[in-house]
């Protein structure tokens, strides 16, 4: 398969569409985050339909200070990437092709949403982002779009948007692809020295000691449900010599911190620690948030969360996340593998376990 590079919206809408139209947004420097986000785009739309890669940095969405100026460029590079994995189409604009009129006056507001957590650290960054995921899917027309969970403030948005504008487009969040260590694959990692990719790997090590201690939490919340510590209870199986277990249950149960705040707890001790290296992890956030909303979930909550942290390691700030379920009794790794709930989702097909970066409109 040959990869069609087109630089201009005239030249993508000529183009004779087939089949089924499937898009990967990215603002370049693609890495196999990125190509496992096409070769699902290329199994849902199939070998009769079309896989487009749009490749553009979008001014809008860096903030003063951020990463624009250096932000890789490297479309050449891009455009092997998105053949090997199977794109038709790499679409990459310049920012007049865009913006034709220069910075838009009307753009797309994120809301309440957009305002929390990645949105109050980089003000602006959730509007520059729908506004041009806005119109790339005006320019681009797909049947299909697909995300990564990696970025799963902005991947949420998105979903809000195309429900609430009817953009009638599906959405797919596929996965985040991690390093066999455990770092989140992101194309800002170049920009880490060996001793800051040591100290980010402290990132994934939070969110896998949050996710432990969930999966030992609602293991001893199911046993405690399974045997209940009531009088007449422990009675009953006091003639079967099971009351010793019954009572070691509840007191365990009831012993143990709520659900939420122990996840927070042993997360945040990874990340006390590795403020301590040199360099030093310098944490913005850390947040166990309801994907609806992103406001904090609370020790009663019962449903879908995610476990989400940001932080600096040097001049580099990276993000991270990890989905959990509470009082559902699904294993967070299953979650993780399979998972694209929400408004306007479609299923994913299964994935490589090499478990991406979301590459919507971000990094």
């Amino acid at each position: 398969m040959t990869t069609t590079l087109l630089r201009t919206a005239e030249e993508l809408h000529a183009r004779v569409r087939r089949g089924r139209r499937a898009v990967v947004m990215t603002m370049g420097a693609l890495h196999e985050g990125h190509a496992t986000l096409v070769r699902v785009a290329r199994e849902i739309a199939g070998s009769d339909g079309e896989v487009v890669v749009t490749v553009f940095v979008n001014p809008l969405q860096f903030g003063a200070g951020e990463d624009l100026d250096r932000y890789p460029r490297t479309l050449d590079a891009d455009l092997k990437v998105a053949e090997q994995a199977g794109a038709d189409i790499v679409f990459a604009p310049s920012v007049d092709e865009v913006y034709p009129g220069g910075e838009p006056q009307v753009r797309i507001t994120a809301g309440p949403m957009g305002e929390r957590l990645e949105g109050a650290s980089r003000p602006g960054h959730f509007d520059g982002m729908l506004t041009v995921v806005g119109k790339l899917l005006h320019l681009t027309r797909p049947d299909v779009a697909l995300y990564g969970q990696k970025d799963a403030q902005q991947l949420a948005l998105i979903r809000r948007m195309v429900r609430d504008l009817n953009f009638g487009v599906e959405i797919v969040g596929v996965p985040t692809v991690r390093e066999a260590d455990g770092l989140a694959l992101s194309s800002r990692n170049r920009y880490l020295s060996a001793a800051e990719r040591r100290t980010a790997l402290a990132l994934s090590q939070a969110l896998f000691a949050g996710r432990d201690r969930h999966a030992a939490q609602e293991a001893l919340r199911a046993r405690a449900r399974e045997v209940p510590a009531t009088r007449a209870r422990a009675e009953a199986l006091s003639a079967l010599g099971e009351s010793r277990a019954a009572a070691d249950a509840a007191a365990v149960a009831k012993a143990t911190p709520g659900a939420a705040a122990a996840v927070r707890a042993a997360a945040r001790l990874v990340l006390d620690e590795a403020a301590r290296l040199d360099p030093p992890l310098e944490l913005d956030y850390l947040a166990l948030v309801d994907p609806s909303d992103f406001t904090e979930i609370d020790d009663d909550f019962t449903g879908e969360a995610v476990l989400a942290v940001a932080a600096r390691v040097g001049a580099t700030r990276l993000i991270d996340n990890l989905p959990l379920a509470f009082g559902t009794g699904e294993a967070p790794e299953t979650r993780e593998a399979h998972t694209a709930s929400g408004p306007g989702s479609a299923p994913v097909p299964p994935v490589s376990p090499a478990t991406h970066e979301s590459p919507g409109a971000a990094s």
